[in-house]
């Protein structure tokens, strides 16, 4: 069954002057976390956490990917990486093999129960986003992709 997540009513409010709600950084962790809230819901039915859903989405180019790859593309530190791929590693739908472009060298591959996985995910995904949609609109949701994009290209990362 899949459990639509709940997103609170929209609400306007002047912009505040000062204190934490002035803090990008602040706004931005707090919009992240709601918007996880609720992709971690979405995820639960098959106990997959937002992380160990980022690697399968990471490695679902078929290429197979370093641990240091995965962890920028995760956005994990190493170690955590390394044990959250260690339990998909314990229930078969990633593994470890020879990197094709360097054999001395380690990377992570999706297996097959790992590509039915994403597969039986993605209705769940898929009403996580159009519950964001219906929220915040299309449009302004867009944008605001668009611009979180260039944010993220203008400070490097």
């Amino acid at each position: 069954m899949t459990t639509t997540p709940h997103f609170p009513a929209r609400h306007e409010e002047a912009p505040a002057s000062g204190g934490l709600g002035s803090s990008l950084a602040y706004l931005l962790t707090r919009a992240e976390r709601g918007v996880n809230r609720g992709l971690a819901a979405a995820l639960a039915a098959e106990d997959v956490t937002v992380e160990q859903w980022r690697i399968l989405q990471a490695l679902a180019d078929g290429r197979g990917h370093s641990m240091g790859h995965l962890a920028e593309a995760a956005l994990m530190p190493h170690p955590t990486l390394t044990k959250a791929v260690d339990r998909l590693v314990d229930r078969a739908v990633v593994y470890r093999g020879h990197d094709p472009a360097d054999r001395r060298k380690v990377a992570v591959f999706l297996a097959n129960r790992g590509s039915e996985l994403l597969g039986r995910l993605e209705a769940g995904i898929a009403e996580h986003h159009r519950a964001i949609l219906a929220t915040y609109g299309a449009a302004r949701t867009e944008e605001l992709m668009r611009e979180l994009e260039r944010l993220v290209e203008a400070l490097g990362g």
